[in-house]
């Protein structure tokens, strides 16, 4: 398996991320419950806003995490020397956006998000992880003639490779 497949399985996992709060406010509606156990005494109405804006940051989060897996799954499919780098930083605030999902606590919420939620948003980092990993095992593989070609194309120097 390479970066780029890997990569494109954590585009596929940040979309369906993204779109589970939004099936599941359509059907089991477990968001609600968890506002529910935090807020007993609320009535329905006010219920259903902070439903609705723990829905709308579950999927805007999901959806900033698109882009962002096309930004890296193009730099890698140019060759881009930058791609790990790029991929490196994007999984960093991937990851600090989960690990903020998953632990964040105000209360009288426990957690702010279902821990479901929170783990789930942890799926597409193992995938920015694993991608990260490749990128550099397969720069590393890159033979230097390779590296050289195409940098020379763009007018700069090839880097000098050390062993």
């Amino acid at each position: 398996m390479n970066s780029r497949t890997v990569m494109q399985l954590g585009l596929a996992l940040t979309a369906a991320v993204a779109a589970v709060p939004l099936v599941d406010l359509a059907t089991a509606d477990s968001i609600a419950g968890h506002v529910r156990d935090a807020y007993p005494n609320w009535p329905a109405t006010e219920v259903a806003k902070d439903r609705t804006a723990i829905t709308v940051y579950l999927g805007t989060v999901g959806l900033l995490g698109i882009p962002c897996w096309l930004w890296a799954i193009r730099s890698a499919g140019r060759g881009s020397r930058r791609a790990p780098v790029l991929a490196g930083t994007l999984f960093t605030a991937g990851m600090c956006m989960a690990l903020f999902g998953l632990t964040y606590a105000s209360a009288p919420y426990e957690r702010v998000l279902p821990l479901p939620y929170g783990l789930l948003g942890l799926l597409p980092c193992l995938a920015g992880l694993a991608a990260v990993v490749l990128l550099r095992r397969e720069r590393a593989d890159t033979p230097p003639s390779v590296t050289d070609e195409a940098t020379a194309g763009a007018g700069r120097r090839a880097p000098s490779r050390t062993s």
